[in-house]
């Protein structure tokens, strides 16, 4: 088969013939029809997680089962399938109660700790392939589809984790990438009162707003939390949700927050911030951290847009073997929504 290889950190992609796989016990082999790249996945082709090389990266795939191992009942050859993205051991008290993302026994994820998407067939634990639910144009749109276990899944979550209610005013940071735009959207679905989308790039911003969003504020200027007050009438917003994460996005959320409000962090630039303890204190205010999506919330998303509730937005695609122009360009921040890689 064909592969995309990353053989050291921050290397070019390196296109590849490999062996096909073959599913050992409780394993499944799918074709990959598209692989969705994000930034989750440029963070492991730029060196920022940690990966044992040479590794086939890339997890937002369309597949189609061909091949499963001893012991596999619930695949069979011909079904369309989508993969979760962490290996979790389905036992533990977290994954027992729905919350597989605090699993006690985690495995790592797919296309770091085994082998992803970024090629013509992919071997996973068969747990982790999630069917496809009918309605779903899986072979006619599979770039949209295969990334809607990541770019919906996630926001989905986030619907939940921020408690999201239709009296909310919700600011959306980073909301020009692949998780932001869906989240604006996703919230504009969850009914939110206002979408605020907030980037630093201005030719993104015109995307948030056809994705849902209501007004949208170019952050270039420095002057975030006063935008959103001057938005908000001075009230603050609801729910900040922020994609980037950096020092400067979490403090100016948190600051620009109102009575209540709820601050969600989902990047992992994992600088330190700071946060004034009488306004947590005097306003209520809640921090919280999104991680993923769990199965349950992976399989709802799919199900969500096989009923026409929503539709993910792929602005680029490109064949496996342009994967490391796509890369470069995820680098420099000049992909809006999501790209994704076609096999053919």
């Amino acid at each position: 088969m064909k592969a995309m290889v990353l053989k050291s950190t921050n290397t070019p992609l390196v296109l590849e013939n490999l062996t096909d796989p073959v599913p050992g016990a409780g394993e499944a082999v799918a074709k990959v029809l598209a692989c969705g790249a994000g930034l989750t996945i440029h963070h492991a082709r730029a060196g920022r997680v940690p990966i044992e090389y040479p590794r086939i990266i890339g997890h937002e795939i369309t597949g189609e089962i061909v091949a499963v191992g001893q012991g596999v009942t619930q695949l069979k050859t011909g079904d369309p399938v989508t993969a979760y993205f962490y290996l979790t051991c389905g036992e533990c008290r977290w994954c027992r109660i729905n919350r597989e993302t605090l699993c006690e026994r985690f495995g790592g994820y797919i296309g770091r700790d085994v082998d992803g998407g970024y090629a013509e067939y992919i071997k996973l634990p068969a747990r982790n392939f999630l069917r496809l639910p009918e309605g779903l144009d899986w072979r006619g749109k599979p770039a949209e589809v295969g990334v809607i276990c990541d770019a919906i899944a996630t926001p989905i979550k986030v619907v939940r984790r921020a408690r999201l209610q239709p009296a909310d005013t919700v600011a959306v940071f980073g909301a020009g990438g692949g998780l932001g735009v869906h989240m604006t959207m996703v919230a504009r679905w969850a009914r939110a009162k206002k979408v605020i989308a907030v980037d630093t790039m201005a030719s993104k911003l015109e995307t948030c707003l056809k994705a849902g969003a209501d007004v949208a504020v170019d952050a270039s200027g420095g002057r975030v939390v006063e935008q959103l007050m001057e938005l908000t009438g001075g009230e603050g917003i609801d729910v900040a949700i922020d994609f980037v994460s950096s020092k400067s996005t979490l403090e100016a959320g948190a600051r620009a927050l109102a009575k209540g409000g709820r601050l969600v962090t989902l990047g992992g630039n994992s600088q330190p911030f700071e946060l004034d303890p009488s306004q947590l204190l005097r306003k209520e205010i809640e921090v919280l951290g999104s991680r993923y999506a769990t199965r349950q919330e992976v399989i709802e998303s799919l199900e969500l847009v096989a009923r026409g509730e929503f539709f993910p937005i792929v602005t680029e695609k490109a064949p496996l073997e342009k994967a490391e122009a796509i890369h470069q360009r995820l680098e420099k921040g000049l992909i809006t929504a999501r790209a994704a890689l076609l096999m053919s």
